[in-house]
């Protein structure tokens, strides 16, 4: 049974009748580009062929009613301060109170839900469940929200109402991302630029790597290193760290008496400009070679952001031992997954070489499949 299939099941056996329609959302990986989007940096996500899939009617009463597939009660709820809803139907009820926030009126509705993203594994679930309700509730309510303004409505829905201290990048790539495409986003302008990422053409694949170790995006330490990065661009006496540029960067470290936020601060500047370097080397079709950058970045996260685990370290490792061409970890850290870029025909060789390197360690196995950048937030039905 496809996710939509499931969706739309879910919906006719909790509320009896058939949805008005379905709308679905991607999860996303990030090529490169790690914690620069609360800086005003730069990302490079694309979108992953898994979706969250909202199954919606309008309803005949006030209020929100919301079900899925991975929790066994619905969850009911009239419009709410941020906070009065909690668990995963916060999320939905964070969208319900930013759309009303920002003064659209929301229809009242009936919601089912299914995903094949994993939950837990960095792929930004919580994102594309918001993305494809939003994109749902938008539809159905008539509303004049523009497709690239609506990435950072659902940002506040999880900022503000979940609590949880999340920049634009998951929201931007689950809506704004096109199929075949990585998403050049700058978070201060919101520009976008569509980069082609043809890896079928060039020969070469795109190994996700599920580390299967446990992964909590609302956490002290993502928010520890949000406000270290926030306390020195306040001493630097810049707007963000996105305004310390390399050439810079030697100056501004002699300006930090903290080791710590002394390679906070490396990690960010540099990693912008990994993904500067990524995209002209992209628009360039020189796919190859950005697996150093990636393979850099991912060093930058383990030793200066100190945001990597084991599990992810030894993926990282045993792939590039295996022939890939870079590797690195994606998403906010602390578990999660990591992206290899190899060659096409190369993908069982070096998932069985992660295989062995897991079970020498005693590490509960990875998952992995190959991903090619899919399209955003839209209407299937």
């Amino acid at each position: 049974m496809t996710v939509a299939s499931s969706a739309a099941e879910t919906f006719r056996n909790a509320y009896g009748a058939e949805p008005t329609g379905l709308w679905a959302a991607p999860g996303r990986v990030n090529l490169i580009g790690e914690h620069t989007d609360y800086n005003d940096g730069f990302v490079l996500p694309f979108a992953l062929p898994q979706h969250v899939v909202a199954a919606v009617a309008p309803a005949d009463t006030p209020g929100w009613t919301v079900c899925s597939t991975f929790a066994p009660e619905s969850v009911s709820f009239a419009a709410t301060e941020p906070g009065g809803v909690e668990g995963w139907a916060g999320y939905v009820a964070g969208i319900v109170w930013a759309l009303g926030d920002a003064g659209f009126t929301v229809p009242p509705a009936r919601i089912a839900i299914a995903s094949d993203v994993p939950l837990g594994s960095g792929l930004s679930s919580s994102a594309a469940l918001e993305s494809a309700v939003l994109t749902a509730l938008v539809e159905l309510g008539g509303m004049d929200l523009p497709v690239a303004d609506r990435p950072a409505l659902a940002q506040r829905a999880e900022n503000v109402y979940v609590g949880a201290p999340t920049g634009i990048l998951d929201q931007s790539a689950s809506i704004r991302c096109v199929e075949g495409k990585a998403l050049f986003l700058d978070c201060r302008s919101l520009e976008v630029e569509q980069i082609p990422f043809d890896l079928a053409a060039a020969g070469l694949a795109i190994l996700i790597i599920n580390s299967n170790a446990p992964h909590q995006h609302v956490d002290g330490e993502y928010g520890a290193r949000r406000k270290s990065c926030e306390e020195a661009a306040r001493i630097l006496g810049v707007p963000a760290l996105r305004d310390v540029t390399p050439a810079d960067l030697d100056a501004a470290l002699g300006k930090l008496d903290d080791d710590v936020m002394r390679r906070r601060v490396r990690h960010i500047v540099t990693e912008d400009q990994r993904v500067l370097d990524t995209v002209e080397l992209l628009r360039a079709g020189r796919i190859r070679e950005i697996g150093p950058l990636m393979t850099a970045s991912h060093a930058s996260m383990r030793d200066d952001f100190e945001i990597t685990v084991g599990q992810v370290d030894v993926a990282v490792e045993a792939a590039l031992a295996a022939g890939a061409y870079g590797a690195r970890m994606t998403g906010g850290g602390f578990g999660g997954c990591v992206l290899a870029l190899i060659d096409a025909d190369r993908a069982a060789e070096t998932t069985a070489a992660v295989e062995r390197a897991y079970a020498e360690r005693g590490f509960t196995a990875p998952t992995t499949w190959s991903a090619t950048p899919g399209p955003g937030a839209a209407r299937l039905s």
